[in-house]
């Protein structure tokens, strides 16, 4: 449980979803039954591939929504071992619109909120994907407001995504706390102005030393940690 320690560092809090609040994983690995001995694989694709889309699509001002991204992320990475069962891709498919939450994420919000502190998400995630993660998340009532990009039809790292939770909250980037688990993310947060927490779930190596974040983590229980 996380104790109460302090002033917090800045009035705002932002996080990401995809890895920093939700499992992405989560979808495949409840279905790898389903999926086979390749499950791990093929998430690990499907993920990268989900990425790889909304940068290139991003970078052409030819804009497709995530879900949409998401459906083609998985077909392409299917077909990279062999393809799937239409029961799987289906189970798949719905078992990404309800991933599961990381076990600490309810507590910070939790434990934010009851500091004073205002929250939400900021995501490349369509609305009806963010509000069905949120909900099945338990985070609902948790959060101040949840941030698509779906509006500006481009995705991070373009600043305006950025600039989103800055003019909802109206407050200077510097007075927004920005937690993300992908390292470019991070990058793009703190070009932007935000005070960027790389949230290093697996231990990775660092990257993009011209936009270091202010704070290394490796989940988001140490946040609030003094």
């Amino acid at each position: 449980m996380i104790r109460a320690s302090g002033p917090l560092d800045v009035p705002v809090y932002v996080f990401d979803a995809y890895g920093t609040l939700f499992d992405v994983h989560s979808a495949t690995m409840r279905n790898s039954e389903l999926v086979g001995p390749d499950a791990q694989r093929l998430s690990d694709l499907w993920r990268a591939k989900q990425l790889e889309y909304s940068w290139v699509y991003a970078l052409m001002g030819a804009y497709r929504d995530f879900w949409s991204l998401t459906e083609s992320a998985l077909d392409v990475a299917a077909a990279r071992i062999g393809g799937l069962t239409a029961e799987a891709r289906q189970a798949l498919l719905s078992a990404y619109l309800e991933l599961s939450a990381y076990p600490e994420a309810e507590s910070v919000l939790r434990e934010l909120k009851a500091r004073g502190a205002k929250t939400a998400i900021l995501s490349n995630g369509s609305p009806d994907m963010l509000a069905s993660a949120v909900k099945a998340g338990g985070l609902a009532g948790l959060l101040d407001a949840t941030l698509s990009v779906d509006g500006l039809k481009t995705y991070k790292t373009d600043p305006r995504a950025y600039r989103l939770a800055q003019e909802r909250f109206g407050v200077a980037p510097h007075e927004i706390s920005f937690q993300s688990s992908n390292r470019w993310d991070v990058a793009g947060a703190a070009a932007f102005g935000f005070r960027a927490v790389w949230v290093n779930r697996t231990n990775g190596p660092d990257e993009y030393a011209d936009f270091p974040p202010a704070r290394r983590i490796a989940d988001l229980s140490e946040l609030l940690a003094t």
